[in-house]
């Protein structure tokens, strides 16, 4: 095992000119006797502490896993960072039409790359998978609890856009066994991450057992484009510290490495390689370089590039639909809750649900 995601000439290039954006989606390993690991960390990579020279994907396979940050290279004396995300002052004349069309020129010619076997779209009915569920000719899977609003979203963009649509409805036995998993596999116990892993996992099952390997999601499109409420309040929002919204947006991207390494590695841990084509470099250049006000427009429309630039393969219904967090979307977090609280865990105490998480960990341990 080498490099996965690039070539070695790609990632020596990008070291040797600084490019943190060499035209790859993600990648990480060895080159050259060192460790890389791209500047969004697209790709999970850990060190063995000991042995700097042993490494994995996956930290179950180390003693003691040690994290290679994003945009870093490490070697047996140190681990320093090389790679920065560019942080581009957008053109003042550059017209709306013509930024639409570069984030729908980079999209449509990644799309237009992808390789369809063994490949299934994680689908909620939004603009992100909308995007990819109409440019992609494969099966698209939807997962939430009956009458969640993922569930009845992603039916209905389905039948919009004529799409086969299988759907994985969870219950309560089923959440409750795949929580220990989980949290075994991304190594977290959190109430947050936790929930937003499950139903990546449960429907990377369903996927693996209907004979696929590969899963594509709309991730980063949020953080790329201006998705989050806080962003679109900035600077009066007290959950980031940016003074404009292309500052709040910067601070989102901050997040990204760490939210791909907990989402890669429960969908692997399900049996699928997960697919990030709104995460490709090209696409990740052409959001980088719009005003804050195609990102969240004057009266609040958030994704506002993205939504304009997807009009060309989706209805406006769903080009400009809004929708929820996969935790909330698909009633995942409510309902385990309703599991902590069953199992004992109240309400009253600190962090009710990590306490459950934490227990269902124990309590399945070998």
């Amino acid at each position: 095992m080498t490099l996965t995601g690039a070539d070695a000439a790609t990632v020596r290039e990008a070291l040797s000119s600084g490019d943190p954006l060499p035209g790859t989606a993600g990648f990480a390993g060895a080159v050259d006797g060192r460790l890389v690991r791209d500047v969004l960390g697209r790709v999970p990579l850990f060190a063995e502490a000991t042995d700097h020279g042993t490494w994995s994907h996956d930290p179950q396979q180390l003693e003691r896993p040690e994290r290679v940050p994003a945009g870093h290279v490490r070697d047996v004396s140190k681990t320093e960072r090389v790679w920065h995300l560019p942080d581009p002052d957008p053109e003042p004349a550059t017209a709306t039409a013509d930024a639409v069309s570069a984030v729908q020129s980079a999209v449509d010619r990644t799309l237009g790359a992808v390789e369809p076997q063994g490949l299934a779209v994680a689908f909620s009915g939004g603009v992100d998978s909308a995007l990819l569920a109409a440019h992609l000719d494969v099966p698209a899977y939807t997962v939430g609890f009956p009458g969640s609003y993922d569930l009845e979203a992603s039916r209905s963009a389905a039948d919009r856009l004529d799409l086969e649509l299988r759907t994985v409805e969870l219950d309560h036995d089923r959440l409750a066994a795949a929580v220990p998993q989980v949290a075994r596999a991304t190594g977290r116990t959190n109430a947050m991450d936790v929930g937003i892993a499950l139903p990546l996992f449960v429907l990377a099952e369903r996927v693996t057992a209907d004979g696929f390997d590969r899963l594509t999601l709309g991730q980063g499109a949020d953080e790329l484009f201006g998705g989050y409420a806080k962003v679109a309040r900035a600077p009066t929002d007290p959950r980031v510290d940016a003074e404009t919204v292309r500052g709040a947006r910067r601070e989102l991207l901050g997040t990204l490495p760490d939210q791909l390494e907990r989402d890669t590695l429960a969908l692997q841990a399900a049996g699928v390689t997960p697919v990030t084509p709104l995460l490709h470099d090209r696409v990740v250049r052409a959001a980088l370089a719009l005003p804050g006000d195609l990102l969240v427009t004057p009266r609040g429309d958030r994704k506002w590039a993205l939504r304009l630039a997807a009009r060309d393969a989706l209805p406006d219904r769903l080009a400009f639909r809004e929708k929820k967090a996969v935790q909330y979307g698909s009633l995942v977090a409510r309902e385990l809750d309703r599991l902590a609280r069953k199992a004992g865990f109240k309400r009253r105490l600190d962090d009710h649900v990590t306490q459950y998480v934490e227990h269902r960990v124990e309590a399945t341990g070998e």
